[in-house]
């Protein structure tokens, strides 16, 4: 057997050449304009009506049902159409190991998580949770990490584990030692209600079951995650920085209680640079964070991670010595550049799903009970993207994406994989096409590691921080918890 789970310090850096750069050049916003956008992503105070354009949670971008999970964005320029489709037909395609009779689809592995995004991402949603021990969905990825005691305080904490490296990959190809098997249990946890009610909290143990390679270091830690979904990502890389750093207050000086930092990470020439991707904001940009799917999740290299071993350690030598399917043609690499740039593409003008029913009574009230809750402390619901003349359907558009990319403590309870010393710390994730997760995966669960199996019990598991907001939502009548819901259920 593997370690089991275990709280602590864990995140991953960047590797390859270097961080890439932000994507766009961006047009400053002019006095009037800095107005308008203050004016339309100020907290709501009158919850009888919907705000203007709250509906449209993608701008004019945005998609009508769980359609918008694969469809481009509705204000996409005609001649992008291509391209987008040109990048979800490369997430889309199974890839298979090399040599191959083509290198456009060869290069799986040598180990590997999953053989195409589809298979993490279905439809373009997130990924199903286990259900128990004998289950091993796809979207199911073991992140290991070593904590470094000497780490730059806000930067980044933790080193592979010395045998596996950054994640635990459950399938090799044929002649290939596999590096084991993630197995999860759950103990249940009863929570109190008011009026007499309950809700039962599943707690997972994870560990590696027949570990290929022997036992996983002591100091490794382990830390599950779900594949998220697609909706929004090239808004969200959108969103002015200096938008998202406004909003945060590591020392936590107004004393609300609410402390986000943001997500610093060593970039080119010693100059840090904001993460806003992946569940502890660890990568810069979308173009950053497909890569880095690409080499770990399928074993594919690209111009970012241009090992074509993926993952493999020295340690895994039939690994390092299997063949790649880098070619000159594609410039050494698995995924060229072109294919890369398709990919982002295609992930970046993704569209976001429009709210359902917001005029509706109770989810006004719900909508209501989350501000003053104080939900949308972290989950701010509002911003306005740059101005990007290279981008015309991300540019200047009012989104509503319920988060505020910062890190937050979420206490003990969720701990084991945040990116500061304490292990605790999560990104706040975007909550648009929450209540649509259902309708491509069934099985689909919440939070990181999708342990809750419903959005009450997610609420629920919040700590740190957002122990407050929690204790409010198990204490009030149980009509508001049940409007709170509905409230999220048509984001």
């Amino acid at each position: 057997m593997g370690s089991a789970a275990v709280a602590g310090p864990l995140t991953q850096a960047v590797t390859g050449p270097g961080l890439p750069s932000l994507p766009f050049t961006a047009l400053p916003f002019t006095a009037a304009e800095q107005a308008r956008i203050a004016q339309a992503t100020a907290l709501p105070r009158d919850f009888t009506r919907p705000q203007p354009f709250e509906a449209l949670a993608g701008g004019a971008g945005t998609v009508a049902g769980a359609a918008a999970f694969s469809s481009p964005l509705a204000n996409l320029p005609p001649g992008e159409g291509l391209d987008f489709r040109g990048g979800q037909a490369l997430f889309d395609r199974g890839w298979v190991s090399a040599p191959a009779s083509t290198i456009a689809s060869d290069g799986l592995g040598p180990l590997f998580n999953a053989r195409s995004c589809l298979a993490c991402h279905p439809g373009g949603g997130r990924g199903a949770a286990p259900a128990g021990p004998g289950d091993l969905p796809a979207a199911l990825m073991l992140q290991l990490g070593v904590p470094d005691p000497a780490a730059i305080e806000g930067y980044l904490t933790a080193h592979p584990d010395p045998v596996y490296g950054r994640q635990i990959q459950p399938l090799g190809l044929p002649g290939q030692t596999a590096e084991g098997r993630p197995r999860v249990a759950y103990d249940e946890i009863a929570i109190p209600l008011s009026e007499g009610e309950s809700a039962a909290l599943r707690r997972p143990r994870y560990e590696l079951a027949e570990p290929g390679f022997g036992p996983l270091d002591e100091a490794t830690v382990i830390s599950p995650r779900i594949a998220p979904g697609l909706a929004g990502l090239g808004l969200l890389e959108a969103i002015p920085e200096q938008a998202i750093l406004a909003l945060a207050d590591p020392d936590d000086a107004d004393g609300d209680g609410i402390s986000g930092r943001a997500s610093l990470l060593p970039g080119p020439e010693g100059q840090p640079v904001l993460g806003r991707f992946g569940w502890t904001a660890a990568q810069p940009t979308l173009q950053a964070q497909i890569a880095h799917a690409f080499a770990h999740d399928i074993g594919l290299s690209s111009p970012l991670y241009p090992e074509g071993h993926g993952d493999c350690t020295p340690v895994q030598t039939g690994c390092r010595a299997a063949p790649d399917g880098g070619d000159p043609e594609q410039d050494g690499f698995e995924i060229s550049a072109t294919a890369l740039d398709l990919v982002t593409r295609h992930a970046r003008h993704t569209a976001v799903p429009a709210r359902r029913d917001a005029d509706a009574p109770e989810v006004l009230a719900g909508k209501k009970l989350f501000h003053d809750t104080g939900c949308a402390a972290c989950h701010r619901p509002a911003f306005v993207t740059r101005r990007l003349p290279e981008a015309p359907a991300l540019s200047f558009q009012l989104i509503w994406p319920h988060t505020d990319l910062l890190l937050h403590d979420m206490g003990a309870g969720l701990a084991g994989g945040g990116a500061g010393a304490s292990g605790q710390e999560w990104r706040t994730p975007p909550l648009w096409g929450l209540g649509l997760a259902r309708a491509l995966e069934p099985q689909a669960g919440y939070l990181h590691d999708g342990r809750a199996r419903t959005l009450l019990e997610a609420v629920l598991w919040h700590g740190g921080e957002a122990a407050p907001a929690r204790d409010r939502v198990a204490t009030m009548p149980a009509s508001d918890r049940a409007a709170l819901i509905r409230f999220l259920e048509s984001l």
